[in-house]
């Protein structure tokens, strides 16, 4: 595969992810491009990587793990606009969106990762700079949470 046929079939997906899981649709474009164009510098040794797109997503949130260690711990970001719904499934998306922004930054990538990019754990591990023990921890941890949500969302209404 080309680097042009990688991107094109990755760059959406890619950002689309890190939108979910920073709440940042600009900062995640940027973490991307950076990402996509570092792979791009060394496509002769990522593209024999048997996943090239989970290396795209480390670098990616290494980035963002580096400027989270600059600035003080702010405000949970708000996610608007991360996904172009389909109309059967807005209340959905709705839904869901508001489960991830209650988790911490950390659960919402891990969780992000799992089940929309579809990583496996040892690349979430080194995406988040842990075990891969830790990185299911968060995710048991996070789903509890999202459930817990989702089951309060689904009795407001009624």
């Amino acid at each position: 595969m080309t680097f042009d046929e990688f991107f094109s079939e990755s760059y959406g997906g890619v950002v689309q992810s890190l939108a979910l899981a920073l709440g940042d649709r600009l900062g995640a474009e940027d973490m991307a491009q950076d990402a996509f164009a570092q792979a791009f510098r060394r496509w002769s040794r990522v593209g024999s990587m048997e996943s090239p797109v989970g290396w795209v997503y480390i670098v990616a949130l290494n980035r963002a793990r580096r400027g989270w260690r600059r600035r003080a711990r702010s405000a949970e970001p708000e996610i608007t606009n991360a996904v172009d719904d389909h109309a059967a499934s807005v209340i959905t998306a709705v839904q869901i969106r508001v489960a991830l922004a209650e988790l911490t930054v950390r659960q919402r990538t891990a969780v992000v990762l799992r089940y929309l990019a579809d990583l496996p754990i040892a690349d979430i591990a080194v995406a988040l700079d842990c075990a891969p023990g830790t990185v299911k921890a968060t995710l048991h941890q996070a789903l509890g949470r999202m459930r817990v949500e989702l089951e309060e969302e689904q009795d407001d209404e009624r």
